[in-house]
Formats: C-alpha cells, sequence, structure tokens
C-alpha cells in the first residue's frame, strides 16, 4: 500500500490535471490516481461508492508506518554511540522539503 500511495502521489505532482468528477478517468493511471485522491476506483458498472473500509485500511496503514518509523529512530538513538548522524537526518528530512517549497514560492 505505501509502495501504492507513493507512486500515485508521484504521478499525481508530476500531473497535476486532476479530473472533477468520478467517472472521468479513462485510462488505468488516471484510474488508480483516482483512488490516491478520493479513494474509489471508477468503473461503468458503479452507481455509488461506499469508501469506508477502504479509508479505514489506509489509516491503519499510516499509523503502522508512524509507529515504524519511531522505532526506527529510537533503536537509531540507542544503538549509535554518535547521536549526531541521526540528529542530522532527521533535521534533513524535516528542513529540506520546507526549504525546497520555501525556496520555489514566487514574490
Amino acid at each position: 500500500m505505501l509502495l501504492f500511495y507513493v507512486a500515485t502521489g508521484w504521478y499525481q505532482t508530476l500531473n497535476p490535471n486532476r479530473n472533477k468528477a468520478v467517472g472521468e478517468a479513462r485510462d488505468w493511471v488516471s484510474r488508480l490516481r483516482e483512488v490516491h485522491v478520493d479513494q474509489v476506483f471508477p468503473t461503468a458498472l458503479a452507481s455509488s461508492y461506499s469508501t469506508g473500509l477502504y479509508k479505514g485500511m489506509v489509516v491503519l496503514m499510516a499509523l503502522a508506518l508512524i509507529l515504524t518509523t519511531l522505532l526506527g529512530i529510537i533503536m537509531a538513538l540507542r544503538v549509535n554511540r554518535r547521536k549526531w548522524p541521526v540528529w542530522l537526518a532527521l533535521s534533513l528530512g524535516l528542513f529540506t522539503p520546507v526549504l525546497l517549497l520555501w525556496l520555489g514560492q514566487h514574490r
């Protein structure tokens, strides 16, 4: 699931022309993007969609990823004698996206 969301998010970032209505997606890549954005896989046969179960799975996946990441950070801080590489990696991971977004602003 994580790879799916990374791939469809990547595609959506590079192709921001989003369909406005469910069912406008014609090719399979656009349909997968609909799953990423609207939590539905548009088909001609469906008359309506219920997204509750899928959203629940996504929330559980996100919580599992957050927990796994936090455990990895804790392990890195406990196992390594030198803590600065861990703090440097965490800082770069936090501040690099913010810096790039800030540098991309036009004033």
